[in-house]
């Protein structure tokens, strides 16, 4: 991360002042649930401007009795009107320590009472405005070295900052000073030394700057996946997989990279890293054993105590690494996992209109994870007899529990639900069938399923945002053509076709989000980024041209409004989106992965898909554009290293003419979807001259057609076409893989 630099001194100062040793806090570091009751909890709520949002986390402040405002002209003229900073407060519906700071702080009537008379608040939902949630992330990093949510900024009317923070509690302890001091000092320090804050301010916002427009360096090349590889290697933990010590995240775009590294290499280890990772984590606590789908990351080192959120592109970008991993290695399970999370998915996240919902939190009830717990006695009332023994055998339930309370430490009787062995393990430890023992693991299962389904839910964020939707699309789509399962490519679809009909401004631009019928917010590079992956893997899956078109339109889209003529790359925002005080270009793939990154990966396979070679050229300039951050620590941006990779190659373009509708056809395509093939792109030509519509998207495809009526397979290989081939296994040996190998 960036660290302060002196021009940033007085700021630091403030800092200093306003928090002595500050300690910042996110929803990744695990501290006291510090609770206030205040005496004033009977007041009568009223609303504040949030009751008009629809945004789920604005609307959970709306009976605040902080006057908070949305991001907006509003607020910032009522603060140049009246001469007040801005507390700018940033969070989302689903994370654990915003809830803890709204309760000490913003329902409270003194802290309250306080920001209003000294600020002009502003609530900004990171998932709605990830733009501005972007620029004050980076300015807390470079501040302090660390960010998180709630990220908390103080800020001059005109929008820059002077002060970032994280979780501040209500009053001051352990030398970390609270809301009731800190926002005196901070007037004192607005009304007597107003000057030097602004030009803080000022040098603060230069440095942002300079550091958006000084990443270009070397050529990346098979050196910089070697060092990214390397990297990996040094932080893998042998025990346990995953990549460092606690809190610890799955990172699946890392297990993505190791896939294909392995691919390309034949590194054994890199294998070994991807297959014990994925085993760990589906049999750790991180996993929903009951209702399927992934927690957000694990506070220990071990996957087994999760922070319970939710989110959906955990679930899309896990769901994609599983369906990988049993592409390439077969094992059972990791197919019956991907599987899972799009159980879930379909079950508890997708909206009626056919999109997929953003996130479920992880308390209920004011708990974390309460929902997800299980006692003994809870087991033992749910199960009877040999069916609770097993359950209680199988996931590891005792009376003394393995859940701690968060505010005591105490242990509180409750179990994280988790496998010390898989369950073919454990069925070849008792000499017994694995599908038996699967069988009535299953048969309970469903059983506490329908008793959880009765508890208090967590909160569930609804709104429907296009890029994670994108990133869905995808995971939908690659698992339909793994697993031949045709109800994956419709629910892709459905999602899809939502998105490019009902998510579309008046002339046509893409939104970012859409709840309770309402569409708002120009969409951003990870939208159209995101999007376009989703409808290249749909086009692979059920071969509608018009999926492929979307793509090249929107692609043709985000380069008019987003792309760096001057030094390359995309931008955050379009050219015609809110002026903020930066125009950023993200990179690093962290949670998600970056729309920089996503875009390479496109850009190469549309470059090849049309043969237009500007594709290619723009992807290589957007790999320039930041090669100096990448090659500092390439492990950092490893779905930029899966793009390189294909850059590199080899890569395949195949092109199978026949008819979609006839067995042969179907053979081979399917046989593509079963094997790890990453670096490739998939045509379909139908026979019929007619209804070969992808020639005008593939012009080269015009003179390709089949031999002898049989479904006809064209491969080339790193630009050097091979001879037609009618037989799936000798189209197999073409593209180096076996028709045996899975």
């Amino acid at each position: 991360m960036q660290r302060a630099s002196s021009s940033l001194l007085f700021c630091i100062i403030l800092i200093t002042l306003f928090t002595g040793n500050l300690r910042v806090l996110s929803s990744d570091t695990e501290v006291k649930n510090m609770k206030h009751e205040t005496a004033d909890s009977d007041i009568k709520k009223h609303h504040n401007r949030l009751k008009l949002e629809k945004s789920p986390y604005l609307l959970q402040h709306a009976d605040n009795p902080v006057d908070w405002y949305a991001w907006g002209p509003e607020a910032f003229e009522k603060a140049i009107k009246e001469n007040k900073p801005i507390f700018l407060s940033i969070g989302y519906s689903t994370c654990h320590w915003c809830h803890v700071m709204a309760h000490e702080s913003f329902e409270d009537p003194e802290v309250a009472r306080l920001m209003n008379d000294v600020f002009i608040c502003i609530k900004v939902d990171r998932e709605e405005r990830p733009d501005i949630d972007n620029i004050y992330m980076r300015v807390c990093q470079m501040m302090t070295g660390s960010g998180g949510w709630p990220l908390t900024i103080l800020m001059t009317p005109d929008k820059k900052p002077f002060f970032a923070g994280t979780y501040i509690p209500r009053e001051s302890q352990h030398g970390r000073l609270g809301m009731m001091d800190l926002v005196p000092r901070i007037k004192e320090v607005w009304d007597t030394q107003h000057d030097e804050i602004l030009k803080s301010a000022d040098k603060i916002t230069a440095s942002l700057n300079q550091i958006a427009h000084d990443a270009s360096g070397p050529e990346l090349d098979k050196s910089t996946l070697k060092t990214a590889y390397d990297q990996l290697t040094g932080r893998y933990s042998e025990q346990y997989g995953g990549f460092g010590n606690a809190p610890k995240f799955p990172s699946p775009q890392n297990l993505l990279f190791l896939l294909r590294y392995w691919q390309s290499t034949n590194d054994e280890k890199a294998l070994r890293m991807v297959v014990k990772t994925l085993q760990s984590m589906q049999n750790g606590g991180i996993y929903d054993h009951v209702g399927f789908g992934f927690h957000r990351y694990s506070t220990d080192s071990h996957w087994l105590v999760p922070h319970f959120e939710k989110m959906l592109y955990d679930q899309a970008m896990l769901a994609m690494a599983y369906t990988e991993a049993y592409q390439a290695t077969g094992i059972n399970e990791f197919e019956e996992t991907a599987k899972e999370i799009f159980t879930y998915v379909l079950r508890d996240m997708t909206d009626k209109e056919g999109g997929f919902y953003s996130a479920e939190d992880a308390d209920s009830e004011g708990v974390e994870g309460k929902f997800y717990v299980w006692t003994e006695d809870e087991i033992r009332q749910t199960l009877k007899g040999d069916e609770a023994d097993l359950i209680i055998n199988v996931y590891s339930i005792d009376k003394i529990g393995n859940f701690r309370d968060e505010a005591s430490g105490e242990n509180t009787g409750a179990n994280i639900l988790h496998l010390n062995k898989s369950l073919t393990e454990i069925a070849f430890k008792n000499k017994e069938s694995v599908d038996g023992l699967k069988e009535s693991v299953e048969t309970a299962r469903q059983k506490l399923f329908a008793v959880r389904n009765k508890r208090v839910h967590p909160h569930k964020d609804d709104k429907i945002l296009t890029d994670w939707n994108g990133l869905m699309i995808a995971a939908l789509a690659k698992g339909a053509q793994a697993f031949d399962e045709p109800k994956y490519a419709e629910a892709a679809k459905r999602a899809a076709d939502f998105i490019l009909t009902g998510m579309r401004r008046e002339d046509g631009r893409i939104l970012h989000r859409y709840r309770d019928g309402h569409t708002a917010i120009l969409a951003n590079v990870d939208d159209y980024a995101f999007l376009i992956w989703g409808l290249l893997e749909l086009y692979e899956t059920v071969f509608d041209v018009d999926y492929l078109q979307a793509a090249l339109d929107l692609n043709s889209e985000m380069i008019k409004y987003f792309w760096d003529e001057k030094d390359g790359g995309f931008y955050f925002t379009a050219e015609d989106a809110e002026e903020l005080i930066v125009r950023q270009k993200e990179i690093y793939d962290g949670a998600i992965p970056s729309g920089n990154s996503v875009a390479v990966s496109n850009l190469f396979r549309l470059s090849r898909i049309t043969a237009n070679t500007d594709f290619e050229d723009k992807a290589n300039k957007i790999m320039l554009a930041f090669s100096k951050d990448v090659e500092s620590a390439p492990s950092g941006y490893t779905q930029m290293m899966v793009a390189l990779g294909f850059g590199i190659g080899p890569s395949y373009e195949i092109v199978i003419v026949g008819n979609p509708e006839a067995d042969d056809t179907k053979e081979m395509l399917s046989s593509l979807g079963k094997h790890f093939i990453p670096y490739k792109v998939i045509l379909l030509k139908h026979d019929d001259q007619e209804t070969a519509d992808i020639t005008k998207i593939a012009e080269y495809t015009e003179y390709h057609s089949s031999f002898d009526g049989k479904a006809t397979a064209y491969v080339c290989l790193d630009f050097a076409c091979k001879m037609p081939v009618t037989n799936t296994e000798e189209m197999l040996k073409l593209l180096n893989v076996s028709s045996s190998s899975n």
